[in-house]
């Protein structure tokens, strides 16, 4: 356990550059969701500086395997094995211990277990695609699972998604707040996709692409892929001699 008290500056603003536009009519969903409006840029709230805690009791010993989460005794998840790992880190570079991160995922033919999933592809009736982890005292986080498989989805005549997995990450307050994806080195899909190209720096988009890492790969078992992600920095708390802040 940590001795230092908790940080409650307010967060720096978020870099709208960096982001997607919210209307990006190549990605049609797009359309109807982006807001008619002009954006309003407000000050950080007490509910939005503190947010919620999450301890690692919460979690099921196999929450961060998705290759036996779902399985039945003695069998697991069909596709290529995988380890995922990275730390969660804020602006400053500083690891964020305590963050509850959620993923899920196509199968490793493409498929999700959903009802509204109708691609051809077969379920895996061993794999349920979704986990969660929560990161160590400097911000690491790993999980396993097999590499999910590409898939046609109705955005265009001929629109396929890369091989990707969601993550659902619950920082120290509701601003550090982020749903995101990850992508794989080298999917030559990637620069194909609407959703990405609704990113317009090309280093944005680099941000989202796990590279493989052979260093952490298992031998005989799975490879490693490393996927950091950095969430908004708190300012320092505010002085009489420094009202703004840092």
């Amino acid at each position: 356990m940590k001795n230092t008290q908790p940080e409650t500056g307010a967060f720096f603003p978020r870099d709208r550059d960096w982001h997607p536009k919210a209307y990006t009519p190549g990605y049609k969903t797009s359309v109807l969701r982006s807001p008619r409006n002009a954006l309003l840029s407000l000050g950080n709230t007490i509910s939005e500086i503190t947010g919620p805690v999450f301890g690692h009791d919460m979690l099921g010993e196999r929450d961060n395997d998705l290759v036996l989460n779902f399985a039945k005794p003695g069998a697991s998840a069909i596709g290529e094995r995988i380890i995922v790992h990275g730390r969660v880190l804020d602006e400053r570079g500083i690891g964020m211990s305590g963050v509850l991160l959620e993923f899920w995922q196509a199968n490793a033919g493409g498929r999700y277990r959903h009802k509204k999933d109708n691609y051809l592809a077969p379920l895996d009736p061993n794999f349920g695609g979704c986990g969660r982890a929560i990161t160590d005292e400097n911000g690491a986080y790993s999980l396993r699972t097999v590499k999910p498989g590409p898939y046609p989805w109705p955005n265009g005549p001929n629109d396929w998604r890369p091989s990707h997995i969601h993550f659902s990450v619950f920082g120290y307050g509701f601003v550090q707040r982020l749903i995101t994806q990850m992508y794989f080195e080298g999917d030559p899909l990637i620069p194909l996709c609407p959703i990405a190209n609704a990113i317009s720096d090309p280093e944005a988009i680099k941000r989202l692409v796990a590279p493989l890492d052979m260093a952490n790969t298992i031998p005989f078992d799975a490879r490693a892929y490393k996927f950091d992600i950095v969430l908004r920095g708190r300012r320092s708390t505010m002085f009489e001699n420094r009202p703004e802040g840092n």
